[in-house]
């Protein structure tokens, strides 16, 4: 299936490794242009360098008010566009209500939260007709998981907020998507199974109650993302999608 993805130009945010690198990785296999953040220049760099010629690294921090003006700027300097974005970042410290400070949810509302809000305005602005804005979200944005108290307090909002961008910006024809990871086998996936005290047991328990009995693996998670970013996915908009086997309850 040609998702017509060839030489359109997108920006991927925390994609030095995880799910971001795993949607960087897809979009350039299959024609598209990248530019891929992180907040480690030698990081990044590495990273762009494995993508390769349709790829290129800069260093930024999701939190940093002038980020977003700056990667929008090199999409167009490097690659002649901007076609979209994927906002990745990685997850808020984990914790319960008690263990949690307010310089932790202070750090995660900047990077996780308002810096998310912050790409998305600067790319509203920029994009025209057949754009899109993508959102990493996570599962928590319909079901709280224990243990990650401020991603269940942050993640639900940035949906909220992405269902009123979706609103905003379908007459001028972009699109605006979720895409909520379940259970996937990345490095944050091993750090949080790693807090307990047998993480084979944990992890063996988190799948037994997956209907498909597995973690996903960031290919599955990239695919789909690719997809809901490329021109094949032109009619949706203002949706959230579970990328978890099955593991979510509800319809």
């Amino acid at each position: 299936m040609d998702l017509g993805l060839e030489n359109r130009v997108y920006v991927v945010t925390g994609a030095t490794r995880g799910l971001g690198n795993a949607t960087a990785r897809r979009l350039v296999a299959d024609g598209a242009k990248v530019v891929i953040t992180g907040r480690e220049e030698k990081t990044v760099a590495e990273a762009a360098a494995e993508l390769g010629a349709n790829a290129v690294g800069v260093a930024a921090d999701n939190a940093d008010p002038a980020a977003p003006g700056r990667l929008i700027a090199a999409a167009r300097e490097h690659f002649g566009g901007f076609d979209g974005v994927l906002i990745s970042v990685g997850g808020p410290a984990p914790g319960f209500v008690a263990d949690n400070t307010d310089e932790q949810w202070q750090t995660a509302f900047e990077a996780v939260f308002l810096g998310a809000v912050r790409l998305a305005r600067a790319a509203a602005a920029e994009l025209g007709e057949g754009g899109v804005i993508g959102f990493v979200l996570s599962g928590s944005v319909y079901e709280p998981i224990a243990g990650l108290t401020i991603s269940n307090g942050l993640r639900p909002g940035l949906a909220g907020f992405a269902k009123s961008l979706a609103d905003e910006l379908g007459p001028r024809g972009i699109r605006v998507v979720g895409v909520l990871p379940g259970r996937i086998a990345t490095d944050r996936m091993r750090q949080l199974d790693g807090l307990s005290p047998d993480p084979e047991a944990t992890r063996a328990a988190n799948e037994a109650g997956i209907p498909l009995r597995r973690y996903g693996t960031p290919e599955e998670f990239g695919r789909t993302a690719a997809f809901l970013l490329s021109p094949a996915a032109s009619y949706l908009t203002g949706i959230m999608v579970p990328v978890d086997g099955g593991a979510r309850s509800g319809f």
